[in-house]
């Protein structure tokens, strides 16, 4: 009994802090109708902070709290919505999952630049060395003080809310931003203040949580899953039951915590009990209306014929080729590396920027893949790429059942519990990368053909780059590659003419995890050997942002993301060696081109079309009439294009 009654204080006390992380959640999202995905990495730079004055700096705790908690977080909560958020007003659902994503990567990578994660920090707790005892169990002062804050955080909102003006203004202001300010209310300041808010209950959240775990950037980021499963309770409006879902989600998991040395299953659980709590009330509730932007009318790269893009694969492989000479045996890995990562985010290209369909767990499929090729079919064989997108396929296929009748938000929240499940249980057991060690595989033998050295390798990777390339193309003209393009522009208009969405969502999910498990089979070769660390959730978030910055829309969008994750580090490694340049420039780049789905592709498309239009006109000749040249993003007519 003095068990039970240990572990659930222990679980009503991570419960609080749970349920003031959701409240901000729940303030930003019911006040502005975006889902800040960034708001455990703000509250972990502002925990940082805190540690920073109180320990640091050696000033006393009251001041650095009311410094950090009054001044500081309010403050950048405030800028954040003036620079980022303000600007989000009737975009799209996708357009607000890329901004918030990239300043997740950001702060997470300003969090790491600044403080060095190679060194142990300890937050003190507030009125150390002080407990009472209750009913025979010790409760230390700072739980004490947990339950207290919590419990005035829920009083407080609910005053704040419904029995103030200014709340019911930031309740207005969601449900409809026009026609508040007509009646006089001021929605941007509204807003900045709910965005103030919420970033206090964030930095609140992770000055609390710091002292009874440790003070790690990607641990205390990862304390918003938590908070999103219990805000997915309240369906992102109730503030009592997003807190009755943080005290449930905390006892749970403290009870399995303290009980999995009882029991197996627990143990194998324990770690994932949030992320399946939010999974399984992800699919079982029904959803809550979330805000649809306007379907933002932009003009989609051209869609090349089959003649134009063999001619362009030819080009590009003889390119490297040649330019697999005069390089370094170095530089070829790092070339390669990027065609193997552009090679995966083409299964991106397929799934999001064909169908619409967000998934945050693209490495995930990759790692199934590198495992079915090293563990089961041999570390060079043929057959292994086909195995390796067999099993994939067929995960990306039991992703997709469930995630069937979700979008948007929803979908994007399943698929990044679904990657942080094969992060924490599936690639860590022993029988799949054993616990934190390394899965060798070796280089493809292909016909009688070794690619073992750089040089073949890389050409090896040009090759099935160009081919995949192509694969996506035909698809994209095809027939299903046009149900794909409605189902994202309309699924409800889609639905009503009679298109089958169940089937064509689960036959891309399940061909783009294909695709993703054969990158992540050629990848693992090229590496020589992968683990869990190569496949983990916040890298499947950096590929989805690179893909965005690339042109999450086009082929020639998948090589610019992929030669940009791959480049970075090197930049990283040779002139910023104590700077995380991966994390700040993907989220940097995908905050400031997150409102052109088309990215930088979509950038160099019109002057693509230019230069074709220049040679036509060459090769008609003197007196021929001039040719048209397409408009700024290269096709006519306009396509109307939003990642939702």
């Amino acid at each position: 009994m003095t068990d039970f009654l240990a572990f659930s204080v222990v679980g009503i006390v991570s419960g609080c802090i749970y349920a003031v992380a959701a409240s901000g959640l729940v303030v930003t999202y019911t006040t502005s109708g975006i889902f800040n995905f960034a708001h455990g990495a703000i509250g972990m730079v502002m925990a940082f902070v805190y540690w920073e004055l109180s320990v640091n700096q050696g000033w006393p705790t009251a001041l650095a709290l009311v410094v950090v908690l009054f001044v500081l977080a309010p403050l950048s909560g405030a800028v954040i919505e003036r620079v980022l958020m303000r600007r989000l007003h009737g975009q799209s659902t996708g357009v607000a999952l890329v901004v918030t994503l990239g300043l997740l990567a950001f702060l997470y990578g300003l969090a790491v630049s600044v403080w060095d994660p190679g060194r142990a920090r300890v937050v003190p707790q507030f009125f150390r060395g002080h407990d009472v005892e209750l009913a025979g169990v010790i409760v230390s002062y700072h739980q004490l003080t947990v339950v207290g804050i919590a419990a005035l955080t829920a009083l407080g909102l609910r005053l704040l809310l419904f029995r103030t003006r200014i709340g019911i203004a930031m309740r207005a202001v969601v449900d409809d931003r026009e026609l508040a300010a007509l009646n006089g209310g001021a929605p941007e300041r509204v807003a900045q203040l709910s965005w103030a808010l919420g970033a206090m209950l964030a930095a609140l959240a992770g000055i609390l949580l710091a002292p009874l775990l440790r003070l790690e950037a990607l641990v205390l980021t990862l304390l918003v899953v938590n908070g999103y499963a219990a805000a997915m309770l309240g369906r992102l409006r109730s503030l009592p039951l997003t807190f009755v879902g943080a005290i449930v989600l905390g006892l749970a998991e403290a009870h399995a915590i303290g009980y999995g040395s009882r029991f197996a299953f627990l143990t194998e659980i324990k770690t994932v009990l949030p992320t399946l709590f939010l999974f399984a009330i992800l699919v079982a509730l029904p959803h809550a209306r979330l805000r649809v932007g306007r379907v933002v009318t932009a003009r989609a790269p051209r869609v090349p014929s089959f003649r134009t893009s063999a001619v362009a694969s030819v080009l590009f492989v003889a390119s490297v080729v040649l330019l697999s000479y005069p390089l370094s045996a170095s530089w070829r890995f790092n070339v390669s590396q990027a065609l193997a990562l552009a090679l995966l985010m083409l299964s991106l290209v397929l799934l999001t920027g064909y169908g619409g369909q967000v998934s945050l767990c693209q490495l995930s499929f990759a790692g199934v893949g590198a495992f079915a090729m090293g563990q089961v079919a041999g570390t060079d064989s043929p057959l292994g790429l086909l195995l390796a997108a067999v099993a994939a396929g067929l995960v990306g296929l039991l992703v997709a059942l469930p995630a069937l009748r979700l979008q948007g938000l929803y979908l994007a929240l399943s698929t990044l519990a679904f990657a942080l499940v094969m992060e924490q249980v599936v690639f860590d057991w022993d029988k799949v990368f054993d616990q934190g060690g390394r899965l060798e595989l070796g280089r493809l033998d292909l016909f009688g053909l070794s690619f073992n050295g750089e040089r073949g390798q890389m050409v090896l990777l040009a090759v099935a780059f160009v081919l995949a390339g192509m694969a996506v193309l035909a698809v994209r003209r095809g027939p299903f590659g046009r149900r794909l393009q409605a189902m994202s522009d309309s699924p409800a208009a889609s639905a009503t003419l009679g298109l089958n969405l169940v089937a064509t969502k689960a036959t891309v999910f399940a061909a783009s995890a294909a695709l993703a498990g054969v990158a992540g089979a050629l990848y693992g070769g090229l590496r020589s050997s992968v683990g869990v660390f190569d496949f983990t959730m916040l890298q499947s978030l950096f590929l989805f942002l690179a893909a965005m910055v690339g042109g999450i829309t086009t082929v020639t969008g998948a090589a610019i993301g992929g030669a940009i994750l791959a480049i970075l580090p090197v930049i990283q490694q040779d002139y910023f060696q104590d700077t995380n340049l991966n994390a700040l420039g993907v989220g940097l780049f995908a905050i400031m081109i997150a409102r052109n789905p088309h990215g930088f592709a979509g950038f160099l498309s019109p002057a693509a079309d230019r230069v074709r239009a220049w040679w036509r006109g060459l090769s008609a000749g003197p007196g021929a009439p001039e040719p048209a040249v397409a408009t700024a993003a290269g096709a006519a007519p306009p396509e109307k294009v939003a990642v939702s």
